[in-house]
């Protein structure tokens, strides 16, 4: 059986990238997920959206919704008192060490189960300790290079939020954002031909109508 990798675009501020996780085992047994850092702002900033949280009338729509996929899916969360949060030291740490599924968990579990933001110097020390990595990597400059460089390459792919699993196909790769779309997601991968068929094959050809400046 020949093995596909799909690339999880994650950072650790989104709640629904922790409920994915606990998805991942629906996957196929020939699938590889790589857990992949990158930091959120800036990709938005790259595609010049807002955040779903940094929107007032969808910030608790978002965690309502965020809590409720979770039940659903056997995951119970627990919101730090501040959020979003700076999530950047953090990040540095697992991409410096290239953190493995494992770890990501505990990663998302100190934030969305314990509850806290490891976004000050004690709780940044707790977050070295639970993941496991090294805290000096949080100022590393190949940790900061990683990092920066997962982000960019996920804008180059079409990544435009999180979490997203992008899959390589014969002519580029597939990006699946969000874990509502996860069903979405292992369709295609039971029959990667889906959006060569009706009724998907016309939507690439739908124009833009009007455009808001």
């Amino acid at each position: 059986m020949t093995s596909r990798t799909i690339d999880f675009y994650y950072d650790l501020i989104s709640p629904f990238a922790h409920v994915a996780l606990a998805r991942l085992n629906e996957l196929p047994a020939d699938v590889t997920v790589r857990p992949v850092p990158v930091l959120l702002g800036a990709i938005l900033n790259h595609w010049g959206q807002r955040g779903p949280a940094e929107i007032s009338a969808k910030r608790l729509h978002t965690y309502r919704q965020s809590v409720f996929l979770g039940q659903q899916h056997g995951v119970d969360i627990r919101f730090p008192p501040r959020h979003p949060f700076n999530p950047l030291k953090a990040l540095r740490l697992l991409a410096g060490a290239n953190a493995d599924l494992d770890t990501v968990r505990r990663a998302f579990g100190f934030v969305f189960e314990q509850g806290r933001a490891p976004d000050t110097d004690a709780e940044l020390a707790g977050f070295a300790e639970t993941v496991g990595i090294p805290l000096a990597l949080a100022g590393d400059d190949a940790a900061k290079a990683a990092l920066r460089a997962n982000t960019e390459q996920a804008i180059a792919r079409g990544v435009f939020g999180v979490p997203s699993f992008v899959c390589a196909t014969a002519s580029g790769h597939e990006v699946f954002w969000g874990v509502d779309s996860f069903d979405m997601l292992l369709a295609w991968l039971d029959d990667d031909t889906l959006f060569a068929r009706e009724p998907y094959r016309h939507l690439d050809d739908v124009t833009v109508g009007i455009e808001r400046k």
